[in-house]
């Protein structure tokens, strides 16, 4: 074989700078910016005047893309931002977003120095890890987390001593504090006996905190389902949600929303189902598309095989399409066999044997004149047809969550 000869210098008038492949070249994900705002619109106007939104942008803001989003976040006057880690934090400072940014999850102590640094707020998780926070030495943001039922972190909310404590820490600057509700999704009866509870238990400890001298600024409570499900909705004509704190006096909403809300899932026009979306079809937009390229198309004759594994054989003559997107990508595996598909020119088409690391097959029998270069919908619409997250969750048996936090970062994202 013969050698390959490579140019050990290069003419300077030769040099030229490399050229970006084209964001839309193989497969990526597209954002609508009107979606955004529309959505940002929508849970403002269900939140009383002086609430703030608190978006969770962690998990690249559900597989949108975190800085991203958040740019255009701070173009809408959103200022206040969750995340899961400081990692996802410090992303976001190095690429210019402003205001508060709130790590919801563990800060190792090592890396203490990073939240003064990068100007993050951390949770206090439990009693002890305030005692390290504050051992720092140096004056650190936090919001308390406080566990009233979920008992994954925070303070467990009958330990006001303990809550007290931290605001007199001398090293912790305490601008909020907050729990987490864990069946806000559910209209099972035991399930909003659940969640009442839960909101009770925060505001017996709030009041008795307030007694104590510490003055609670900063709560909040409800996250997507709870901003849906437990708040009045003046825009809609449906009954207000059953009262979960048992409080006729009007004022409710204004203590349910408290001073913020952190809207996660819902903020990108989705829900955890394609049922519970179809609730709220009226009132929310999806902001994410996913698509990808044809790469080639070609015969298959009846008896021949497709794909690893050989799992799928024609039983008649067709046409089959190789589509530029795989599960290396986050194309759930689970999808293969004809459990799911892609929308070309308007029309759907099977997923037909196993779905590849960077490739998938459909069959385009039906679909005429398809080729090579043409657009392939995975998520989003074509003509009058459409598939989204939460039906790909459903033939997956997961949830909407995983389907868009599983979307990997060689995904080009962006703008439509």
């Amino acid at each position: 074989m013969q050698k390959m000869d490579y140019p050990s210098q290069t003419n300077e008038k030769d040099i030229r700078a490399p050229k970006e492949p084209d964001s839309r070249s193989r497969a990526w994900i597209e954002l609508d910016k009107d979606a955004l705002a529309h959505n940002v619109a929508f849970l403002r106007s269900r939140l009383p005047e002086h609430c703030r939104l608190m978006p969770a942008v962690k998990a690249e803001a559900y597989g949108h893309g975190a800085v991203l989003i958040s740019r255009q976040l701070n173009r809408l006057g959103v200022d206040s931002f969750c995340v899961a880690c400081a990692s996802e934090g410090i992303e976001l400072r190095e690429a210019g977003i402003q205001g508060e940014i709130l790590i919801l999850g563990y800060t190792a102590p090592e890396d203490f120095p990073l939240l003064r640094d990068f100007r993050l707020t951390q949770t206090v998780i439990d009693y002890p890890y305030a005692r390290e926070l504050n051992d720092f030495g140096q004056t650190i943001h936090v919001h308390i987390g406080v566990d009233t039922g979920m008992h994954r972190v925070g303070i467990r909310c009958e330990r006001t001593e303990e809550i007290a404590a931290v605001y007199r820490m001398q090293n912790l600057a305490v601008d909020g504090i907050f729990t987490h509700l864990c069946a806000s999704d559910s209209s099972h009866p035991d399930h909003r006996s659940f969640t009442r509870n839960q909101i009770l238990a925060f505001y017996r400890m709030a009041d008795l905190l307030q007694e104590q001298g510490c003055p609670c600024h900063g709560k909040h409570i409800l996250a997507s389902y709870g901003i849906l499900n437990l708040l009045p909705d003046s825009s809609r004509q449906r009954k207000t949600p059953v009262s979960p704190m048992g409080n006729p006096d009007g004022q409710e909403s204004e203590r349910l929303a408290a001073d913020y809300v952190r809207p996660g899932i819902v903020l990108y026009g989705v829900l955890g189902s394609q049922t519970d979306l179809d609730m709220w079809k009226d009132s929310l937009r999806p902001v994410l598309s996913l698509k990808a390229k044809v790469a080639s198309v070609r015969p298959l004759y009846a008896g021949e095989p497709v794909g690893y594994g050989i799992t799928y054989t024609a039983e008649r003559d067709m046409e089959i399409a190789a589509v530029t997107i795989g599960y290396g990508d986050g194309l759930p595996r689970e999808l293969s066999g004809g459990r799911g598909s892609v929308l070309i020119h308007g029309r759907r088409a099977p997923i037909v044997g196993r779905i590849c690391m960077d490739q998938t097959i459909v069959d385009v029998s039906s679909i005429p004149h398809v080729q090579a270069g043409d657009t392939a919908v995975v998520i989003g619409s074509s003509g009058a047809l459409e598939i989204t997250a939460g039906q790909i969750a459903e033939q997956c048996g997961t949830i909407t969550h995983e389907i868009l936090t599983g979307l990997a970062p060689r995904l080009n994202r962006i703008w439509s």
